[in-house]
């Protein structure tokens, strides 16, 4: 989430940990782009969310949006329900990305999604 400090924009990254060995961007349980988008404008419970970023392995796209392994990362979110979600930007000091073996981005979730009601 991104605030101004001294007329500066500060960006603040989330401490992201993904499972999701099939994608493209996975890299010892870390993702090597500089950004995901979480996915799941009506969610109200994790498996209604999905990583909107996934891109399967060879899929060619891995040169993409992407730095080294890292475990911070900026996290767009619509999960408008989700207690961490501010302005569409993920508040949670940490996050997991589920989804081990999936083939598409309807097979992972954010584990860390809750509630705010």
């Amino acid at each position: 989430m991104d605030y101004k400090k001294d007329d500066q924009e500060v960006c603040v990254m989330t401490k992201l940990d993904c499972n999701v060995v099939n994608c493209s961007y996975n890299a010892d349980n870390c993702c090597k782009r500089t950004d995901i988008q979480v996915e799941g404008v009506k969610a109200t419970t994790p498996s209604e969310t999905s990583c909107g970023s996934f891109a399967p392995r060879g899929c060619g796209c891995h040169d993409c949006h992407i730095e080294g392994p890292k475990k911070e990362t900026k996290v767009s979110c619509e999960a408008a329900e989700c207690r961490f979600n501010r302005e569409k930007e993920c508040s949670a000091e940490h996050i997991g990305i589920a989804g081990g073996h999936a083939d598409s981005s309807r097979e992972t979730e954010c584990g860390s999604f809750s509630s705010s009601h």
